[in-house]
């Protein structure tokens, strides 16, 4: 691990898809019909360690592992927004049969250009409206050039739903992520790079960008979190959901077994158990004085991701919090340094 200190560190809160209560930091024609995009299991190279449980629980990482991903069917709805840079449209896709609403951002010029899928940090379903996260972001990434993909997960704004997702950690927003990136890619819009497509997670977002990198290595060229929840759902199980007093976590139990009750599941649902499968390098950025998510958790994580052997990165600010502020900017320029040396 390269462990940068010329600007700062990071402290990283991973949304591992589990029930995180990290918030985030935010409040054309159509294509020709393509090919369909598919992740089969086989393109993901063997799991380690191996699935053995037979059959696979659905909700965990070997779950997911062993599902045969699509992603599909990338819509412009409509002009959102027209800015000097780019315009903003709002999308919906496919991921592995459910509609997801977006938003995008394309750069005006000739393309094609890179794409960034962006994860959003929690943010209660009750309230998002489409495109809500990461705002600052999607405007930045948009002005430097690549398309910005931000999917609103499913359950939220106009996304089909998914009525079990809460009490299953919300492990598949996992997929939602996958979809948008195989959607992305067989679009068949000229003004998308499919050969050079990252991730970017804002807190419980960049708890699924840990999941999506164990799940479907070779997916993207390199992926950023900001702030992530931990890699491990039993400790966002207690801080946000038992120290929250939240009913979900009885539900939780009730099916999945407690983490005292049943280890072996919760074990299987961190992505942290299969970090051997990542193939992709990850830069993570955490702010010293976060205080939702604990700037350990990032730490714990990039110190297995170096013990793996893989290529990560972790950022430690001084004085920021869980939302950064005054080192926005710094950390945005080390991001597009990142992305500009990965997505070539």
């Amino acid at each position: 691990m390269r462990l940068l200190r010329s600007k700062a560190t990071v402290t990283v809160c991973l949304v591992l898809a589990a029930l995180a209560g990290c918030t985030g930091s935010d409040g054309a024609a159509e294509p020709t019909s393509t090919p369909t995009p598919t992740l089969s299991p086989t393109r993901t190279g063997p799991p380690s360690p191996s699935p053995t449980a037979s059959p696979v629980d659905p909700v965990s990482i070997p779950g997911l592992v062993a599902r045969d991903h699509r992603g599909t069917d990338l819509r412009t709805r409509t002009v959102l927004t027209r800015t000097d840079a780019y315009t903003r449209y709002a999308v919906t896709y496919r991921a592995n049969g459910l509609t997801i609403s977006g938003i995008m951002n394309v750069p005006h010029g000739k393309g094609p250009f890179p794409a960034l899928v962006l994860a959003h940090g929690y943010i209660d379903p009750a309230v998002y409206t489409s495109g809500r996260g990461l705002a600052r972001e999607q405007d930045r990434l948009a002005r430097e050039g690549y398309v910005v993909l931000h999917t609103d997960y499913r359950n939220h704004a106009g996304s089909d739903r998914d009525p079990d997702n809460d009490v299953d950690l919300r492990i598949r927003y996992t997929e939602d992520v996958i979809g948008a990136v195989l959607a992305l890619r067989g679009s068949g819009r000229p003004e998308v790079d499919g050969d050079r497509i990252g991730l970017l997670g804002r807190s419980m977002g960049g708890g699924v960008v840990y999941n999506v990198l164990v799940v479907a290595p070779g997916l993207v060229d390199a992926a950023v979190v900001f702030a992530p929840v931990s890699s491990r759902p039993e400790e966002n199980l207690e801080r946000f959901g038992r120290g929250a007093g939240d009913p979900l976590v009885a539900e939780t139990e009730a099916k999945h077994g407690s983490p005292e009750e049943n280890p072996a599941f919760w074990r299987a649902a961190s992505p942290v158990t299969y970090v051997d499968r990542v193939t992709e390098p990850l830069l993570i950025h955490h702010g010293t004085a976060d205080v939702v998510c604990p700037p350990r958790w990032s730490k714990e994580t990039a110190a297995a991701f170096e013990a793996a052997g893989k290529d990560v990165e972790l950022w430690t600010w001084p004085g920021e919090g869980h939302t950064f502020g005054p080192r926005w900017d710094d950390s945005m320029d080390v991001t597009l340094a990142f992305f500009a040396r990965h997505l070539r």
